[in-house]
């Protein structure tokens, strides 16, 4: 990761934030001191802070908790795009590579919501959680293609790879070509042939309705653990491991 993206240090990591107003610019009409908000921190530095500036957020749901609503700036931005990128439409059969984790819950909802079949790979442990959401699961690993043909006998019209376990020789081999494939996690997916769908600028866009959603139950987000922020070290390792069912929030008292 970091090879495609430097970190300059010293630096403060974070890019999605949920929290409260505490501070308003002199042209900012849009908040208002006190007001819950979700968004994206401005860059270079980011949320993982007591303080973050932003410029780019929405109103949070009173009934939506700040660790829930943290779960979804980013995965919203991404999977509409990506989504969108590869055409899924009702009647699709779509494969979602990472189906357990934070982003992977919201993309299989996402898109059973446009009215596809959704398969959904995942570790043992969570292949009910992937159900769940209203996917078919299967595991990932040796005999993916096999267990996949034997679920979508017709194929899979389009393949989302989220979790970047190289998954897409085998995804090229169950498409028959490169077409309808994207990864947001493999760096190597150009060398196949498969584009890398890199996030353009932060925008609230679909957040308001994913947030509204959320508030009602009509999304289930994912929080897969939450430290404090003096434990920031901890909760990247964690992260970076690759097995959370969902986001790992940093909180404040």
């Amino acid at each position: 990761m970091e090879d495609a993206f430097p970190t300059p240090l010293p630096t403060i990591l974070g890019t999605e934030f949920a929290g409260i107003v505490d501070a308003v610019g002199e042209r900012v009409d849009s908040a208002q001191l006190g007001d819950a908000v979700v968004g994206w921190a401005d860059q270079p530095d980011g949320s993982y802070a007591e303080f973050a500036l932003a410029s780019t957020y929405t109103s949070k749901p009173a009934t939506l908790g700040f660790e829930e609503a943290v779960t979804l700036p980013v995965a919203g931005r991404t999977l509409e795009r990506v989504l969108d990128e590869l055409g899924v439409t009702a009647g699709d059969t779509l494969l979602i590579h990472g189906a357990a984790g934070a982003v992977g819950t919201v993309a299989v909802q996402l898109a059973v919501g446009r009215g596809a079949t959704v398969i959904g790979t995942a570790g043992p442990d969570n292949q009910d959680y992937v159900r769940s959401l209203g996917a078919i699961a299967t595991t990932y690993g040796p005999g993916l293609v096999e267990r996949v043909r034997e679920l979508a006998p017709d194929g899979v019209d389009a393949v989302f790879d989220v979790a970047g376990k190289d998954a897409i020789p085998d995804s090229i081999e169950l498409r028959g070509g490169t077409e309808r494939i994207v990864t947001i996690a493999d760096f190597a997916a150009p060398s196949f042939g498969v584009p890398f769908s890199r996030g353009g600028d932060s925008t609230v866009a679909n957040l308001p309705d994913l947030l509204d959603r959320a508030a009602v139950g009509g999304i289930s987000t994912a929080v897969a653990a939450t430290f404090p922020l003096a434990e920031a070290e901890q909760a990247q390792r964690v992260s970076e491991a690759g097995h959370a069912r969902g986001k790992v929030v940093l909180s404040l008292p």
